[in-house]
């Protein structure tokens, strides 16, 4: 039996009439040639496709002493969702400041996407006080723009929140099984019942209150403005 010996070298001798080296186009993988001058190259260890986003740069705790039984793959990726929380918010507040303004001057619904912000801050500080807990570690980045600059309008400003949860909704549930597959179903629990479910509940209201948005004459732009001005003023969603 060819035994795969780690590489050190560029060039080893030959072991059990198999000469083994590196292969400098082939990285993070080794090669070696069989009896019979076959190539055959070991793969290298690959990430699977996931849309968790990930802290590339992630600096794992292995020596915490409150660590256990928590995955480096698990640990990386409740890092990354962290951040992901926190451009959420930022984003959610810099929509509430839009409806601050003058030109637009519809208060409730600035109350309404700040009572939506202070919800998503709070999660993500909630799931870094969790990672601490669990002896893991938290790699800041810095926090991109929201990209939300377009937005002046209610109908849009619902809408993009409804994307944003949905999209936390399948991080989220991916971040639960990713810590069940790894033997860690404290974190898949954890992240189900205080991340995955209030937000699952969140998704009918907020349905609730497009479907009004549009019923009242809200558009995609300003031109709605009387729309605009009865939801601010009657929908009771936003004052909850």
């Amino acid at each position: 039996m060819i035994e795969k010996p780690r590489l050190s070298g560029s060039l080893l001798p030959v072991i059990h009439g198999c000469r083994v080296r590196t292969n400098a186009s082939s990285p993070g993988g080794s090669v070696w040639v069989g009896d019979r001058g076959v190539v055959m190259t070991e793969p290298a260890g690959k990430r699977l496709k996931s849309s968790l986003p990930l802290c590339r740069a992630h600096r794992s705790s292995a020596t915490s002493r409150a660590r256990h039984n928590l995955q480096a793959t698990v640990e990386e990726a409740l890092c990354g969702v962290s951040s992901l929380l926190w451009d959420g918010a930022y984003r959610l507040q810099a929509l509430a400041s839009v409806f601050e303004r003058d030109d637009v001057a519809l208060p409730r619904v600035a109350s309404f996407f700040h009572q939506e912000a202070l919800k998503q801050e709070e999660e993500a500080e909630a799931m870094l006080g969790y990672l601490a807990q669990r002896g893991g570690n938290y790699c800041g980045k810095d926090i991109q723009k929201p990209a939300c600059e377009a937005v002046c309008a209610v109908l849009p400003a619902l809408e993009l929140l409804l994307l944003q949860l949905k999209e936390e909704i399948g991080v989220l549930a991916e971040l639960s099984q990713l810590a069940r597959n790894h033997g860690d179903p404290h974190t898949a629990s954890v992240v189900k019942s205080h991340f995955l479910t209030p937000r699952v509940d969140r998704l009918k209201p907020l349905g609730d209150l497009l479907t009004s948005a549009r019923r009242v004459g809200c558009t995609n732009d300003q031109t709605g403005g009387f729309g605009e001005y009865i939801l601010n003023e009657l929908q009771e969603e936003l004052t909850r």
